[in-house]
């Protein structure tokens, strides 16, 4: 098997690979985006902080900032994280630890204005993912506003590729077992040709004779069989 046929993913985890991510799932990788927000947050008062600090060590007192103003700031990097993340990689943090991503109707990730659009509809109305609990199709009202899905894709693959059907992950595995036997097949041959004729003679025996053969080998002990 080679590398690139080397599956990351569970084998009871592979059936779900391009299926539409469930509201669990959607909700704990939006928690951990929340998260890098707020710390993305706190970096940035640090380092405004710093600043003040250097252009007056002596009376320096940390600033203050109103929740207004504290809210905006956090709505704005949200939004540009959350828009940079699916315009140029198709997932957030949040999407890559939950193993899902977000795509268009036809392409693997949306475009710049989409994925503008979406940021933006999913900051000001978070609870809009909570549509996907009774669409069909586990679509939130911000999917359904920009044509988009989020699909579990565990897979690596070369950038601009979208997840693979949930079929095709199967067909995968399937071609990935059959190399898999097939170097297994020619390792014993291989095993087979380098033991000279003892070992050309077993090749071209029998099944029961070539089980003889291998518990000679191994006991020193002719087999019983062949007095």
């Amino acid at each position: 098997m080679t590398g690139a046929e080397i599956s990351p993913v569970p084998r009871e985890a592979r059936a779900y690979q391009g299926a539409p991510a469930g509201i669990v799932t959607r909700v704990v990788a939006n928690t951990i985006d929340a998260a890098v927000v707020g710390v993305v947050l706190g970096g940035c008062y640090l380092g405004f902080a710093s600043v003040v600090f250097l252009l007056d060590p002596r009376t320096f007192t940390f600033p203050s900032t109103g929740f207004g103003a504290l809210l905006t700031a956090a709505l704005a990097i949200a939004t540009g994280y959350l828009w940079l993340a699916w315009w140029l990689v198709g997932r957030t943090y949040g999407d890559h630890v939950m193993g899902i991503r977000v795509t268009g109707r036809r392409r693997p990730r949306l475009g710049p204005l989409r994925a503008l659009g979406r940021a933006a509809f999913c900051v000001v109305f978070p609870i809009g993912l909570f549509w996907c609990l009774v669409s069909p199709k586990r679509r939130s009202i911000q999917d359904i506003a920009v044509f988009s899905s989020v699909v579990y894709d565990w897979m690596p693959r070369p950038a601009g590729q979208g997840a693979p059907l949930a079929d095709e992950t199967v067909a995968t595995d399937r071609q990935g077992t059959s190399s898999a036997d097939a170097a297994v097949a020619a390792q014993h041959a291989e095993s087979a040709s380098t033991d000279g004729p003892r070992g050309d003679a077993a090749a071209a025996a029998s099944p029961s004779t070539r089980r003889r053969y291998r518990r000679a080998d191994r006991t020193g002990i002719p087999d019983p069989v062949e007095h």
